[in-house]
């Protein structure tokens, strides 16, 4: 998808991404469609992640990771996303409990006890990654939607008490639901008398076997079928201050300092993207696996269809690229703003590109045992993903280009 010359990539990022390709092809291809149309959870996808050292792409060599900074990791995930959208998704939720801790935690600023604190905490959870493969799921949303818009706080609540916090609240959309080992749950942390706020939210991995966590709910959903993303719910849980996954205040600083970190879900759907502009031309071609080899590539008007997939997807991908490469601490407001239009761009070119493809193919391009139906729905639940859906993306972008801060019309 990204050439190492034309990208400017290092050895390094070169290498790791086409590990993450090969993986893709060889390993979740094959077992895309079923787990696809049962709606269940490839948990053997991540024990073979675990054993490629996939698992732990964002954490530091010195801990035993590959080391994958941003840009990488991001590149890598398009890479899985073009042979399972569901199982890329799934590996976002849980990489992001090791590179928000990670590489974007330690670009903000803490109190020294605060950081040497973090530090130790954060070792413990590498560590489960690294040597048990420990799968972390990274439950978001809640209902209603306005804490994980950035709007209000987390009505997920934890209680400090003696060693810990208690922890109750319902998250929905919970990926990995039942087959993570902890839950990277944020929630809002209250001490009794105490209002909620955003700035006290909390990042904890909650156990998934501790009790008062309970999985509920069935998952039959248009796409991203395989992501299973089932109720959570905790009701008096006890979660150990060691399991903080950064310190009280920080995810806040994040959350306003580090924006791109939302931008993690695109990825995905980059890759689908560029999986069904490619299986159009194979299959005009006459080259996909399990067809007559029948070659449609003849046709002006199939020509013309495909140019415009090509123009449509080199557009999102150079936008794409160049709001990945920005991603940092305190970004400029030019740099926020193509990150949200990055977002858009690619939530709605992924699904507009996967039913151009099936109006260009038809017939037997249509039918389950190929991917691209399955691509076209597993792309049009990109565009509804909080805290950035589309129409938020559109919101911020005319507002904030409009107005500086503190800027008022009264």
């Amino acid at each position: 998808m990204f050439a190492p010359d034309a990208f400017r990539l290092t050895p390094a990022q070169a290498e790791l991404i086409a590990g993450a390709r090969r993986f893709g092809r060889r390993v979740l291809a094959p077992r895309a469609a079923q787990h696809d149309r049962d709606a269940t959870f490839p948990i053997e996808n991540f024990r073979d992640m675990h054993r490629e050292g996939l698992l732990a792409i964002c954490v530091p060599k010195a801990d035993g990771g590959l080391g994958a900074d941003y840009q990488t990791y991001c590149l890598a995930a398009a890479e899985l996303g073009r042979f399972c959208g569901a199982t890329a998704l799934s590996w976002n939720m849980h990489v992001a409990s090791t590179l928000w801790p990670g590489a974007l935690a330690d670009d903000l600023p803490m109190s020294d006890e605060d950081r040497a604190a973090h530090a130790r905490r954060r070792r413990l959870h590498y560590r489960r990654v690294v040597e048990h493969g420990a799968l972390y799921a990274q439950p978001f949303s809640e209902e209603g939607g306005t804490a994980a818009a950035g709007a209000s706080a987390f009505g997920t609540e934890a209680h400090p008490v003696d060693g810990g916090f208690i922890v109750s609240g319902k998250k929905i959309f919970a990926s990995l639901s039942g087959a993570a080992d902890y839950y990277g749950i944020l929630c809002t942390a209250r001490a009794e008398g105490e209002g909620a706020s955003r700035r006290n939210t909390l990042f904890l991995a909650v156990p998934a076997r501790a009790p008062g966590v309970e999985v509920v709910g069935d998952w039959d959903p248009l796409g991203m079928r395989g992501t299973v993303s089932r109720t959570l719910l905790l009701k008096d849980v006890f979660v150990p201050e060691d399991e903080m996954l950064m310190p009280r205040g920080v995810y806040f600083q994040a959350a306003t300092r580090w924006p791109h970190m939302f931008l993690t879900l695109t990825p995905t759907y980059m890759g689908l993207a560029q999986a069904a502009c490619d299986f159009t031309i194979a299959y005009l071609r006459g080259e996909v696996a399990g067809m007559p080899p029948v070659k449609r590539r003849m046709i002006a008007t199939k020509q013309i269809a495909v140019a415009e997939i090509r123009i449509m997807l080199e557009q999102t991908k150079a936008l794409w690229f160049q709001a990945i490469s920005e991603a940092r601490a305190n970004p400029a407001k030019e740099q926020v703003l193509r990150a949200y239009a990055a977002q858009h761009t690619v939530m709605e070119s992924a699904n507009a590109i996967a039913a151009k493809a099936i109006r260009i193919c038809g017939g037997h391009a249509m039918l389950k045992r190929f991917p691209l139906e399955r691509i076209y729905r597993d792309s049009r639940c990109g565009s509804v993903m909080l805290p950035w859906t589309a129409e938020i993306c559109l919101e911020r972008i005319g507002r904030e280009a409009l107005y500086e801060p503190g800027e008022t019309d009264g």
